[in-house]
C-alpha cells in the first residue's frame, strides 16, 4: 500500500514532467495544478515542500536558458570551485568526504564471490532508494521504482556475493546527504566495481559541486582526451551510486538536460533540488 508521501512524491513527478514538456509556454500555476488534480493553493504549498522552490522558480532553473548559462559561466569547463580545498560551502563537500576504493582484479572477475553486501531500502526526496555496503564502503544506490527490479540489478553487478537485508552504519552515513544537517555527515567511502576509465570519469562527477553543471566534452577534456565523449558517457551511463557520484550534472553541449539512468524527470527534480539550495533567482514568484 502506498505511503501519503509516495503519493505526493508521484504528483509533483508529474508536474515536474508537465514542466519539462511545457516550460516554453511557462504555464500559469492554476494550469499546473489541474494536471495533477490539485488546488493552486494546496500545490503551491505541496511543490514548495518537495522542491524548495515555487513551481515559478523551478520554470526558471530547468529552462534550457538556465542550463546554458551555467556552462557559459564556466567558459565550458568544469568549475574551477570544484577543485577548491576548505569548506566554503554544502557545494563542497563532495571534494571533502567521499574517497573511492576500486575492487581489486580478483574481486571484479568473480563477480564479489567472498564478499558480504548488506543492503535496505530508504526514502529519500526523489523516491524510494536502494542503498548497498560492503565492509570497505558504499558499493551499490539507486533509486527503486520497482524494489525487485533494484535488487536484481544489484545482484548482476554482485552475482556471487552473499546478501543480508541489513541497514548499517556506513548506509546511513551516506543517506545523511539528503539531510540539512550537514554536521551528522561522517567520511563515506565507495568501493565500486569498474574499469580503470570509469573510476576515472567517476572521480571526475564527484568534482561538480552541487548547483553546477558539466557536459561529456568537459569531461573528456578534463581527462585530457577530447575525441572521448561517447566513452565519458558510457561511464556516466554505467554509474552505479545514484546521488553520491552526481550523474545527473552531466547535461549536453547544447544546453539540454538530457537522459537519465533513474530517469529523465528525477535528474530534472534533483537539477532543480540543488540550484535552490545555492541560489535564489530573480523575478516575481507564483
Amino acid at each position: 500500500m502506498e505511503t501519503s508521501d509516495q503519493i505526493d512524491y508521484q504528483r509533483i513527478e508529474k508536474a515536474i514532467e508537465y514542466l519539462r514538456m511545457n516550460f516554453k509556454q511557462q504555464p500559469p500555476l492554476e494550469d499546473i495544478a489541474a494536471h495533477v488534480h490539485l488546488s493552486p493553493f494546496h500545490f503551491q504549498r505541496m511543490f514548495k515542500e518537495w522542491a524548495g522552490v515555487s513551481p515559478k522558480q523551478f520554470l526558471q532553473y530547468l529552462s534550457i536558458e538556465y542550463a546554458k548559462g551555467i556552462l557559459k559561466k564556466q567558459n565550458g569547463k568544469l568549475a574551477e570551485a570544484a577543485y577548491e580545498t576548505g569548506l566554503s560551502g554544502t557545494s563542497r563537500l563532495h571534494d571533502l568526504f567521499i574517497k573511492i576504493e576500486g575492487m581489486t582484479p580478483g574481486e571484479f572477475k568473480n563477480g564479489g564471490q567472498q564478499l558480504q553486501i548488506n543492503y535496505s531500502f530508504a526514502e529519500s526526496p526523489f523516491g524510494r532508494l536502494l542503498v548497498a555496503s560492503t565492509a570497505k564502503g558504499i558499493c551499490y544506490m539507486a533509486f527503486s521504482d520497482d524494489s525487485n527490479q533494484a535488487f536484481n540489478e544489484l545482484q548482476q553487478l554482485f552475482p556471487n556475493a552473499k546478501y543480508q537485508q541489513l541497514l548499517d552504519q556506513l548506509q546511513q552515513h551516506a543517506l545523511y546527504i539528503f539531510s540539512t544537517d550537514w554536521s551528522r555527515l561522517s567520511e563515506v567511502k565507495l568501493h565500486l566495481k569498474g574499469t580503470d576509465f570509469q573510476i576515472k570519469v567517476w572521480e571526475m562527477l564527484l568534482k561538480i559541486p552541487s548547483g553546477d553543471l558539466a557536459t561529456y566534452a568537459d569531461i573528456a577534456n578534463e581527462l585530457q582526451n577530447p575525441k572521448a565523449n561517447r566513452a565519458v558517457g558510457s561511464a556516466v551511463g554505467k554509474n552505479p551510486v545514484a546521488f553520491l557520484i552526481p550523474c545527473h550534472r552531466v547535461i549536453k553541449s547544447t544546453g539540454e538536460l538530457g537522459q537519465y539512468h533513474w530517469g529523465a524527470v528525477r535528474k530534472t527534480a534533483m537539477i532543480g533540488w540543488e540550484a535552490s539550495k545555492n541560489d535564489t533567482p530573480t523575478g516575481e514568484q507564483v
